[in-house]
């Protein structure tokens, strides 16, 4: 069974920063590539980045480019997103997601529960 526990929200100020992190378990994380999606109550979720299966490519949505990296540790089953020059607008629930193969950084099957990122002075 599929499990993805996101950790690492919080509050921190307008410039701060902020790295998540994702545990992934119940599959072989190395073949699934694997997403970074973020969503404010009462809008529609928004995909934030994307990492291959071997982290080789990485990729970013406009809002958060230059400013969030994605990463993985695929000898410990784990994802990050590093979150830098944080902006009130980056203020949502921030969820880890696995797509269907190896290269789906837009096809996600599965989804965490979510960790709070609040931006605010």
């Amino acid at each position: 069974q599929v499990q993805l526990v996101e950790s690492g929200g919080g509050l921190a100020q307008p410039g701060g920063s902020l790295r998540l992190s994702c545990a992934a378990s119940g599959f072989t994380f190395r073949r699934y590539a694997m997403t970074w999606a973020r969503q404010v109550p009462g809008k529609v979720l928004e995909w934030v980045s994307g990492i291959y299966g071997d982290g080789t490519d990485a990729y970013y949505a406009d809002s958060v480019k230059g400013r969030f990296t994605i990463s993985r540790d695929n000898a410990n089953d784990t994802l990050y997103l590093q979150m830098n020059s944080l902006k009130p607008e980056d203020t949502a629930l921030y969820y880890c997601g696995k797509g269907r193969s190896f290269y789906s950084i837009r096809d996600t099957v599965d989804w965490g529960k979510g960790t709070q990122v609040t931006v605010s002075s």
